[in-house]
């Protein structure tokens, strides 16, 4: 696992907060298992849904997932990218330090 300290799953922008995340649909449980080190360097957040990826559902998944752990509404994160793919890339807006330090504790599960 990389450092969940460090940012490079996460990235401050003058559009928000975009996520870096790793999803796995079709999962036992909803969980977020913290940050992952990947072959090319690049690092992801790791997230497992029970939802099927189907329609949508896996990323409806996603987005309610994280807004539950992050205590904010769900119309605050959006699918920037990856609505298809396993990498997604979330923008989470607007965002402040708080919601950093949210993501740093999210980071540790």
């Amino acid at each position: 696992m990389a450092d969940p300290a460090d940012p490079a799953w996460y990235r401050l922008s003058d559009k928000g907060l975009f996520l870096h995340l790793r999803v796995t649909p079709n999962a036992g449980r909803d969980a977020i298992d913290g940050v992952e080190l990947r072959d090319d360097g690049s690092a992801v957040l790791r997230v497992r849904v029970s939802a099927v990826p189907d329609k949508g559902k896996a990323n409806a998944a996603v987005v309610a997932l994280l807004a539950k752990k992050l205590g904010i509404p769900k119309s605050l994160i959006v699918l920037a990218s990856g609505e298809t793919s396993r990498f997604k890339t979330l923008l989470v807006s607007p965002a402040d330090e708080s919601t950093i330090a949210l993501l740093q504790k999210l980071g540790l599960n």
